[in-house]
């Protein structure tokens, strides 16, 4: 699998539709059915670090369960109308981590998980819309998609799942295995399984910008160091004990006002953010390690992986390992940046590292996020 988009170049692709225009793409992965069958993803949702939901409609009525589940759960369900959604198939499933980094024609910055749906027959979440770009992979089975976009994105009240409140859509399509639909952010959209079936969503990271400011402050709030303590000294009495007069107010705007920020603090925070993983995430170190020397020569022998739940990012002063920060110096910045973009490297390039880059990588080997081989 090369290019998700059929004949249409990603520089095409981007130009024309990211962001702007849905695109449909017939047998966009010919003979595509997905791996993961029902009982798969059941035995996934019954696991607590993978995220789960269970959706149950019954003609305008919706219920919403959240996993863990137990296997029970599902043998309660009816013929028709639910779906299964697990979040994640990426961290979990090497298979589902490929199909992921099929769109690195868009940064890794912007590419968040896959998200994988079983449905029976009549199954749905019901009209809505995303506040992201995602694309719609069908796996086995068929599902119909009506979709468009709408300027009254109003939801219907009282319900546990966002449903629009009206529906209009523009475009009506049936989805076979292997045809992918890509959808901006906003756009309406309705899909119902014909028949049991499966849908990859590849949704995209995409943060508000109150929740960056929120979490820039956090990131500031361990590096901030204002000298000194709040004092009055020769104030006069106070005539109203409980106003806080505008001196105050005032002294205190200007000690607020010395902080400050450097764009290297930006940079620092954003790479930091984009690499930070999600809750559930979890490594699994090495029991024992391999010393550094030995993994120099398994890493030379059969080269270097990083691990699928592992996010590496670089800008061009430092690289940033799944919410940290890693100072090293300009030659293994440079030597690593191939593992970064490829997420391996053959025998041959790991052999041709020196001491400083492999000692670097068998510190994340250490921490569980590399694996030699």
């Amino acid at each position: 699998m090369t290019t998700p988009l059929g004949k249409l170049r990603p520089r095409a692709f981007l130009a024309r539709h990211w962001q702007r225009e849905a695109l449909l793409v017939r047998a966009a992965f010919p003979g595509f059915e997905g791996k993961a069958a029902l009982a798969d993803l059941v035995k996934l949702a019954t696991r607590d670090d993978v995220e789960s939901r269970l959706v149950v409609r019954t003609r305008q009525r919706y219920e919403l369960t959240h996993g863990p589940f137990r296997r029970a759960d599902f043998r309660a369900l009816p013929a028709r109308g639910w779906t299964l959604l697990v979040q994640g198939l990426n961290l979990v499933d090497d298979d589902a981590d490929r199909l992921l980094r099929t769109f690195d024609f868009l940064p890794y910055a912007r590419l968040d998980d896959v998200m994988v749906s079983y449905a029976a027959p009549g199954g749905g979440v019901g009209p809505h819309y995303d506040s992201y770009d995602v694309f719609l992979l069908q796996g086995f089975g068929r599902r119909r998609w009506r979709y468009g976009r709408q300027a009254d994105l109003s939801l219907r009240e009282g319900l546990p799942v966002k449903i629009l409140r009206r529906f209009t859509p523009q475009h009506d399509a049936v989805l076979g295995p292997g045809d992918l639909l890509y959808l901006p952010p906003s756009y309406a959209h309705d899909g119902v399984a014909l028949e049991a079936c499966t849908t990859y969503s590849i949704g995209f990271r995409a943060a508000t910008y109150t929740e960056l400011a929120q979490h820039f402050l956090d990131h500031l709030r361990d590096r901030v160091a204002l000298v000194g303590r709040y004092g009055d000294a020769g104030r006069p009495p106070s005539r109203e004990p409980a106003r806080i007069d505008r001196g105050m107010q005032r002294r205190m705007a200007r000690e607020l006002s010395r902080i400050r920020w450097a764009p290297r603090d930006v940079a620092r925070f954003v790479g930091e953010f984009l690499t930070e993983p999600k809750a559930s995430v979890t490594f699994d170190p090495p029991r024992p390690p391999m010393p550094a020397r030995a993994f120099a020569a398994a890493i030379r022998r059969g080269g270097v992986r990083l691990d699928r739940r592992t996010q590496w990012l670089y800008d061009g002063s430092a690289m940033y390992v799944n919410g940290e920060v890693r100072d090293w110096s300009r030659g293994v910045r440079s030597a690593l940046a191939p593992l970064a973009n490829a997420r391996s490297l053959c025998a041959a390039r790991a052999g041709a590292l020196d001491d400083e880059a492999i000692a670097a990588l068998h510190s994340e080997y250490r921490d569980g996020h590399v694996h030699a081989g």
